[in-house]
Formats: C-alpha cells, sequence, structure tokens
C-alpha cells in the first residue's frame, strides 16, 4: 500500500496510489497520513478497503511530505560502506547520528532553496524509515515489527555549514527545505527485503549516486533496535539511514556542488521518485 499526501503546502489531504498509480483520495477515511494513522491495525483498516471505490483526485496536484505532523527526524551518517571509502572516513563501531530540523521537511517535488552563503550544498539520496507503533529497548528481531513503511528522502546537506561553523553536522542539514520526503510512505509487506533496494541520483540527467541498501553498515533492523537504546522512537518518527557513494563533496579531483537552476532526480527502487529543482534564499 502507497500512503501519501497531497496539496498546497500546510493543507495536504491524505491519499492513496492504487495499483495502476492513480491517486484517490482518502480524506474520507482519515484527516491524515500521520503516526496516529500509521499503526499496523490503522493499516490494515486501510487495506480492507477497495481503492476502486475512493475518489479519484483530478489533475496533478503538488505532492507534500508523505507523513504529516512527524515527530523526530532522525538521521544516520556514514552508513554505507562505499560511501565511508570515498569520504576516506573510518567505517564507525555504532550508528552516527544527527537529527534534521522539522523546518527542513519539504515536499519530494517542492523546490530546494540554498541558504544565503551557501557555496557547499551537496545531495544525498536515502532510504528513510517511518515509525509505526512506539518502541523503546526492542532487540533487533523484532525491530522491524515497528516501522510501517519506507520511503524515500534527499538529505540535502551544506557542507561548509556542516564541518566549518563550529559544533555538529545538524547545522548543515537543518537548513529549510533540505529535507524532501516522499513521494508515498510503501507499507512494508509491499517493500519486501528493504536490505536490497537499488538507488539512483541524478544531478541534470547526469548520474551522480548509484548504489544499494545491500551495503548499509547498519541495516534498517540494527539502526532501530540500536536508537530504541536511547530514546522512545514514536509513531510518525522518521528515520533517515544514510547515502550511498556519488556525492559532491567526494568527487575527484574536486568536489562539485549545487547551483541554482540544478535539477536533482532521486530514486528508490519501489519507493518512488522525487525530482527537485535548486533555488536561493533571497
Amino acid at each position: 500500500m502507497k500512503l501519501c499526501r497531497y496539496g498546497a503546502k500546510g493543507a495536504e489531504k491524505p491519499g492513496m496510489v492504487d495499483e495502476a498509480g492513480t491517486l484517490r483520495d482518502l480524506s474520507g477515511v482519515i484527516e491524515d497520513v500521520t503516526g496516529a494513522t500509521l499503526s499496523e491495525a490503522s493499516l490494515d483498516k486501510l487495506r480492507a478497503i477497495d481503492p476502486a471505490t475512493l475518489p479519484v483526485v483530478e489533475g496533478d496536484p503538488r505532492i507534500g511530505a508523505c507523513v504529516g505532523n512527524i515527530g523526530k527526524f532522525l538521521c544516520i551518517g556514514l552508513n554505507f560502506s562505499d560511501h565511508a571509502a570515498e569520504t576516506g572516513a573510518d567505517i564507525p563501531e555504532h550508528p552516527i547520528l544527527f537529527f534534521k530540523a522539522n523546518s527542513a521537511i519539504n515536499g519530494p517535488n517542492d523546490d530546494v532553496m540554498m541558504p544565503r552563503g551557501s557555496t557547499h550544498t551537496d545531495w544525498e539520496v536515502e532510504l528513510g524509515i517511518v515509525i509505526g507503533t512506539e518502541c523503546k529497548y526492542v532487540s533487533e528481531d523484532t525491530a522491524l515489527e515497528h516501522v510501517a513503511g519506507y520511503c524515500v528522502i534527499n538529505d540535502v546537506s551544506e557542507r561548509h555549514f556542516q564541518t566549518q561553523l563550529t559544533g555538529q553536522w545538524t547545522k548543515g542539514k537543518s537548513c529549510d527545505t533540505f529535507g524532501p520526503t516522499g513521494p508515498w510512505v510503501v507499507t512494508k509487506d509491499e517493500v519486501g527485503d528493504v536490505q536490497n533496494l537499488d538507488m539512483t541520483l541524478d544531478v541534470n540527467g547526469e548520474r551522480r549516486q548509484t548504489g544499494s541498501t545491500k551495503t548499509m553498515i547498519f541495516t534498517c533492523a540494527e539502526i532501530v533496535s540500536h536508537l530504541s537504546q536511547l530514546m522512545t522512537l514514536h509513531p510518525g518518527d522518521v528515520i533517515s539511514t544514510g547515502t550511498p557513494p556519488g556525492v559532491g563533496m567526494g568527487m575527484k579531483p574536486t568536489p562539485v556542488y549545487l547551483k541554482k537552476g540544478d535539477v536533482m532526480e532521486v530514486y528508490i527502487e519501489k519507493l518512488g521518485k522525487q525530482r527537485q529543482t535548486v533555488g536561493e534564499d533571497a
């Protein structure tokens, strides 16, 4: 099942995408796609609905972030062995954790706006985990039972802010619009083996990132279990799980960064595509 949110920013409605790829309106069934509607019991009720009975959404509406009222936006750094190698970083012993501000959350096809003074804005295709039920101190064996589904995330990053402004990575990760999320939450039953999904990212039609969740250092189950030892994970929390190689800062011999007018196309197998045009804050 694919769940999404569509409409003007701040006024999104819930939607479901049927097997033919048609967007259907869910607003007569649920108020929004949030943690409150992502429990397994709630999802089972939605699965029982014949999509053909739902109204078709006409036209080409804006698609919003696939989860509304996201609680925590948690991110894992250096979680792909081939990405760690391109940056020259050591393989971490434990998942590296940082937070992305919720004000960074953006629709999957909304413009990404570089902040004032940005010279090193970079791209990162990432798999997102969407928590469906509360969990704390869970084992790796049971961790995925608390996952509602998965989504595409572009962990846009300003590398100078991230590494040179003194402090944690959050400074370069939390700029407004730096968290395109969606286009939809794909429930885990439809995804199948989440550790075997192809991932790509193109800039201006040129392939920059090619990878697979197979090369994740810490699996989704390991990440959820590890984080649950540190804090309670709540329904609607989103975890971005790291990026494969091909980011701008890793390009040789000279790093390449985004500029105004560039177009990013972000894809993960079974989870859909994003497309963002790069702009600049006034």
